[in-house]
């Protein structure tokens, strides 16, 4: 029986016009490759052909692919060359775009993406949230929270391939629209994934450029004659660096960016603990739960704080991106390497969340900074009898760390726009289109900051929708491609799971509301502070 393998991404010519003729592929059946659906509305398939003279299945490499025809050649549908072609589907598209375009990842890789997404300024603020819970209940919550993320991110890595038709969702839009329908998908999903990605840089880009302030302030010094810069020119500063970084072709290109993000996240998240755990408790440091005069403004303070536990947990919009990075045969899946740096990577995240969490509670009791935790902490308690060394380099840490994570969640952004094009002249973007939509997106994502510098005071509003993202959409997407036994351990787990994220979906979006109508919102458009 003739062998057979998928061509190469990298063989997929630029130029449609070129006929490049019919390529002969083998490898063994049971080593097939999965492949990613296509971006368009019906897949694009390359023809399959009769067999040559050595048995081997001759693909053809078309500029506009047709689909198959293959219930004629082959007899048994259980046939184990049916199954094996069934896997060889192709995508020219995936070839052609930044998550997909190189698929040699591994478990290292995993791990650096999944740190570094995993990890970010929104953990600082964890402290916040013992003030209004207490020790117990915030342990608890926080703890209930970091287990059911980590179960529906196994739930991701699980559903990326399916044994059953061979394809790979190689993006959380295209699990959901499979699952549930493209229009169901454009509903619910698209925007939640993509404000998890252009929302993060946005963000990203205002708390690095008012780090860079801060550190250039330290680094000069109190008689420093030097004319600082303003805010805007910071932010400015910032993601010039950002759109440099970000010309690195594609997902696997930026493991090493990726890693560098990851221990700095870790050792900034390691110093400021430490730092205020040896510092020591502050004076009239209280651990009572803060009480509101107001039952209805007890319950939002409540509410806030699930909002601030649940918001600490981000990266679910990436994970099936990380692991279409990777190759996936039948014998040796994709979900086993990814599940391995997944673990890897959420033992050293519960490493810095719980000691950041419980030691900053412990240092600064309520006295922590409800804008900007930990980091403001540092600096409004320990600015002097701490090293200005120490506190430059934490700057230092949290400003290299914010330049990475916006390029891993700028990806998806990158890939999204280059799929338009593709889609449409059916040929890669060439490099100086590719360097254009990345500095379009980074200076899209400049202008927002400044524009719109309350943004931050919507964001328990906005992030409300974005919840279900991570803690409710893989389950119900579990119920609908895997079918677990009704009423089975798996069943009851996922519905109750899901229901459970989609109602703290709708409250923490009605405590955003009541916040934004009982405190307003100092609207300064080209303002920023």
């Amino acid at each position: 029986m003739g062998d057979f393998v998928e061509e190469e991404s990298s063989a997929i010519p630029s130029r449609p016009a070129m006929d490049f003729g019919a390529h002969v592929v083998s490898a063994p059946p049971m080593q097939s490759q999965y492949n990613s659906p296509s971006l368009s509305r019906k897949p694009l398939l390359f023809p399959i052909e009769p067999a040559d003279s050595n048995g081997a299945i001759v693909v053809a490499n078309k500029a506009t692919p047709k689909p198959s025809h293959t219930s004629n050649f082959f007899t048994p549908l259980s046939s184990p060359i049916r199954k094996a072609i069934q896997l060889t589907k192709l995508d020219p598209q995936d070839a052609w775009l930044p998550i997909t375009e190189s698929r040699n990842g591994n478990a290292y890789y995993a791990a650096f993406h999944t740190l570094c997404s995993g990890i970010g300024i929104q953990a600082l603020v964890l402290p916040v949230a013992f003030t209004i819970l207490g020790w117990t209940w915030g342990i608890i919550c926080l703890t209930v929270a970091f287990v059911w993320q980590l179960y529906t991110l196994w739930l991701l890595v699980k559903l990326h391939e399916s044994t059953q038709t061979g394809m790979r969702y190689s993006r959380y839009f295209q699990l959901f629209s499979a699952s549930f329908g493209e229009r169901m998908g454009k509903i619910f999903a698209l925007f939640p994934i993509m404000y998890l990605s252009g929302g993060t840089c946005v963000a990203l880009i205002i708390i690095g450029g008012s780090t860079m302030k801060i550190f250039f302030q330290i680094v000069c010094g109190h008689g420093c004659s030097a004319k600082p810069l303003t805010n805007v020119e910071w932010y400015l500063v910032f993601t010039c660096a950002a759109v440099v970084l970000s010309q690195l072709p594609n997902l696997n290109s930026i493991a090493g960016v990726s890693l560098i993000g990851a221990a700095t996240a870790i050792a900034y998240c390691t110093i400021m603990w430490l730092v205020s755990v040896t510092s020591g408790r502050l004076d009239g440091v209280s651990y009572d739960p803060v009480k509101e005069n107001d039952n209805m403004a007890m319950i939002f303070s409540v509410l806030n704080a699930l909002g601030i536990m649940a918001f600490a947990f981000r990266g679910h919009n990436l994970t099936l991106e990380i692991q279409a990075t990777m190759p996936s045969t039948e014998k040796n899946p994709s979900h086993v390497p990814m599940w391995i740096g997944v673990k890897v990577a959420y033992a050293i995240i519960a490493m810095c969340l719980f000691p950041l969490a419980i030691g900053g509670y412990w240092a600064y009791g309520h006295k922590i900074p409800a804008n900007g935790g930990m980091l403001t902490a540092i600096y409004q308690y320990h600015g002097r009898d701490t090293s200005q060394f120490v506190l430059a380099l934490t700057s230092l840490l949290v400003i290299i760390n914010a330049v990475t994570s916006f390029q891993i969640y700028g990806m998806p952004m990158f890939d999204d726009m280059e799929s338009k094009y593709t889609k449409r002249k059916n040929k890669p973007c060439p490099w100086w289109l590719r360097s254009g939509f990345r500095a379009m997106f980074g200076y899209g994502c400049f202008f927002v900051a400044v524009a719109i510098p309350f943004l931050g005071s919507l964001a328990g509003l906005i992030g409300g929708i974005a919840v279900p993202v991570t803690f409710a959409y893989p389950c119900f997407m579990w119920l609908r491609i895997k079918k677990p036994k009704k009423y089975g351990i798996m069943w009851w787990l996922n519905w109750v799971l899901g229901l459970s994220g989609m109602i703290l979906s709708v409250v923490l979006i009605a405590a955003g509301i009541y916040v934004v109508i009982d405190t307003g919102i100092e609207v300064s458009f080209f303002k920023p502070h």
